[in-house]
């Protein structure tokens, strides 16, 4: 029997590469397969249109129009108004006052007769209970990120909503999966389980042909660093890492890849002038999904800097860290919870420093680029674990075996049912 899963993320496809995998790896399985996306962020509109073309599976690609924007700010302010006189906020207000996206996605998903939803992200939660709902089928649900985490602020509504929204969905969820260990125990206490760990890394095929040995350190320009982002922000830690390159014995440059609707990006480079080392700090454009790895394997190192003021990032393990592993490169990690203890599975693969001293940045950018061999034995050590264990390949296992447990008891309930009839 050849069952179908409808996956809803509010982002588009180039921005949510996490679902497009999943899709992948349900259809190679035998799955039919729908994805409903929200709209192409207009800076990834090309890269989206380009993936809904190439994609083998049905999409739906809808968003959020000027009446759901201005309509959820509206039941957000009823929302406010709600909770100062005291009032617990309804469950139907808070689907109305959190995001604008969720309207279009359940016109989407109802459209779509499936036998699994699995919702990315807050906004799809209420829209694929609905769907499932309406088609007796079963509810799943991905964390990408730890949602009630990700407000600086206790007090902040948007943690009253999710939390409404959250509790009135993951019960259902037969099918739950996160992004990291750390966010999987954090969401324990709010589901009928604890997820299953799936972590954001990448297919072999993504991988280049051989890992570079051709690395930088000795010739002009010295260690080549690496960081990228959709977006290009100032809250990642990348002040800290310019900061450590001015002051390191090596030379070391860093390109910067993304997005820079909010001018970030000039702040870092005024800084970097600043510091007199101008000439050695780059922006880049986008590139394509699919291109990732490929681009970062030209470097000597990748950051993954997280500054850790919420929850969600102090719990969350993000793509760049499998990127470059399938790179080989090696990876210079801030001290977060979930990278630290990730570290220390990567050994030589892997240095974990804190940003708020930047000569032990500027030490450990100088231990790799005064000493090829340690930079090659960590190059290598990245490699090898990109190649056996933190790949989609690999990884894709543990999401298809939760895809088929939830069928199995599914099964098992009918079966149950059809005796006692």
């Amino acid at each position: 029997m050849s069952y179908s899963v409808c996956i809803v993320t509010p982002g588009s496809m180039a921005s949510n590469p996490r679902a497009v995998k999943e899709a992948m790896a349900l259809q190679s399985a035998g799955y039919r397969v729908t994805v409903v996306t929200g709209g192409a962020m207009p800076f990834l509109d090309t890269f989206d249109q380009a993936m809904a073309c190439a994609a083998t599976w049905d999409v739906r690609r809808g968003g959020a129009t000027l009446f759901n924007r201005i309509s959820r700010r509206l039941w957000l302010a009823i929302a406010r108004g709600w909770r100062r006189l005291g009032g617990r906020i309804p469950l139907a207000m808070a689907v109305r006052a959190f995001s604008e996206q969720t309207p279009a996605l359940t016109r989407s998903a109802l459209e779509v007769g499936a036998d699994l939803y699995i919702a990315h992200y807050v906004p799809a939660l209420p829209a694929a209970a609905r769907a499932a709902e309406r088609h007796g089928a079963m509810l799943g649900f991905d964390a990408e990120d730890f949602h009630p985490g990700e407000s600086v602020s206790s007090t902040d509504i948007q943690n009253e909503l999710i939390g409404t929204i959250d509790a009135a969905f993951l019960g259902r969820c037969v099918h739950l999966t996160a992004a990291s260990p750390l966010i999987a125990k954090a969401y324990g206490p709010l589901c009928a389980k604890t997820p299953e760990v799936v972590l954001n890394v990448f297919p072999l095929a993504d991988r280049p042909a051989r890992r570079s040995t051709g690395r930088s350190v000795g010739r002009k320009d010295g260690l080549r660093a690496y960081w990228f982002s959709q977006t290009i922000g100032l809250d990642r830690g990348l002040q800290a890492f310019i900061q450590a390159m001015a002051r390191a014995r090596s030379r070391v440059s860093l390109d910067i890849r993304g997005n820079d609707p909010w001018g970030h990006g000039a702040v870092l480079l005024a800084e970097a002038a600043r510091l007199g080392i101008a000439d050695r700090v780059r922006l880049l454009p986008l590139a394509a999904p699919e291109k990732m790895v490929e681009v970062a394997a030209d470097y000597d190192l990748g950051i993954s800097f997280e500054v850790g003021e919420t929850e969600s990032r102090r719990y969350c393990l993000t793509n760049k860290i499998f990127t470059y592993l399938l790179g080989g490169l090696p990876i210079l990690m801030s001290a977060t919870p979930a990278q630290a203890s990730l570290a220390a599975d990567l050994g030589d693969a892997a240095a974990v420093v804190s940003l708020t001293d930047v000569d032990s940045i500027a030490r450990q950018l100088d231990l790799w680029g005064l000493s090829p061999d340690a930079l090659d034995r960590a190059g290598a050590r990245a490699w090898q674990l990109g190649q056996e264990r933190y790949n989609w390949d690999v990884e894709q296992r543990a999401f298809l075996a939760s895809v088929k447990s939830a069928f199995e008891g599914r099964r098992m309930t009918h079966d149950h049912s059809d005796t006692a009839d």
